[in-house]
């Protein structure tokens, strides 16, 4: 199986429709909460809704890097979240998190396989390879957060 296919399959995995290394997935911890928990502080944690915005904020910006366009999105940003007051703001965040992960997954599915050991950008940022490697690495360390932030508001 090709590279890039494999690795597009692990995203949806991770983000969309996976059960293997987490037994759970983005989707699924985010279709089942509501607005009220998404944004249920506990602790100095992270809410529910600024990791959603976090990952997502990512997939978004890196998106037109496979079709040409510039990196401008700055790590400062990542968690400038908007605010979520009804269920309305909830699902239209889900939506776009969700929209972007499939746009995601398809762009890394159709990339020609040789490109995934080009540079990304630029040298410094490394190869195509690693960096969607790093956005599915980074998308399962969030996941463990709002699979356990998820525990700890359901009690």
């Amino acid at each position: 199986m090709k590279r890039n296919i494999v690795i597009a399959n692990r995203l949806r995995e991770v983000l969309l429709n996976g059960y293997w290394i987490a037994n759970t997935n983005f989707k699924a911890q985010i279709l089942s909460v509501n607005w009220e928990q998404a944004i249920q502080k506990v602790g100095n944690l992270n809410t529910i809704a600024a990791l959603t915005f976090h990952v997502n904020y990512y997939l978004k910006g890196l998106l037109p890097i496979f079709n040409g366009g510039k990196l401008e999105i700055s790590d400062k940003y990542s968690f400038d979240v908007p605010q979520i007051q009804s269920e309305m703001d909830w699902k239209i965040l889900v939506d776009d998190f969700l929209s972007n992960s499939e746009k995601f997954a398809n762009q890394v599915e159709q990339l020609p396989d040789n490109l995934l050991d080009e540079p990304f950008v630029d040298e410094k940022y490394g190869s195509y390879l690693r960096n969607i490697e790093g956005v599915i690495e980074h998308s399962y360390y969030h996941l463990g957060q709002v699979s356990l932030i998820k525990k700890m508001i359901s009690k």
